[in-house]
């Protein structure tokens, strides 16, 4: 094989690494600038978590068994009366749209 062919075989292979070394380095930018912004919107909201809140009192509440029976007993009624409203709502909705459809296939 002549030299010149072996010139070109080594010129065409540089350039290849030099086209993918840019590639990638191009990629890796474009990356790195998306996690930023990934970073900062998730940021964002874990701060606002950490933050006190000032509507709360500063003591955390004791842990439910450390107190009366009563009040566990009524944070289970009003969680149970809220969990039946919310499925009285959604059979509600439900039986609205139902209704709706059936009027629109008839």
């Amino acid at each position: 094989m002549p030299w010149w062919v072996w010139l070109l075989l080594a010129l065409f292979m540089l350039a290849m690494i030099v086209i993918g070394i840019a590639y990638a380095l191009l990629h890796g930018y474009r990356a790195l600038k998306t996690l930023g912004d990934i970073g900062e919107r998730v940021g964002r909201p874990l701060a606002a978590l950490s933050e006190v809140s000032s509507g709360g009192s500063d003591e955390p509440e004791p842990p439910l068994f450390t107190q009366p029976l009563e009040v566990a007993a009524s944070r289970y009624e009003a969680t149970q009366a809220e969990k039946m409203r919310r499925s009285a709502a959604k059979r509600e909705r439900h039986a609205q749209r139902w209704a709706a459809w059936s009027r629109f296939n008839q």
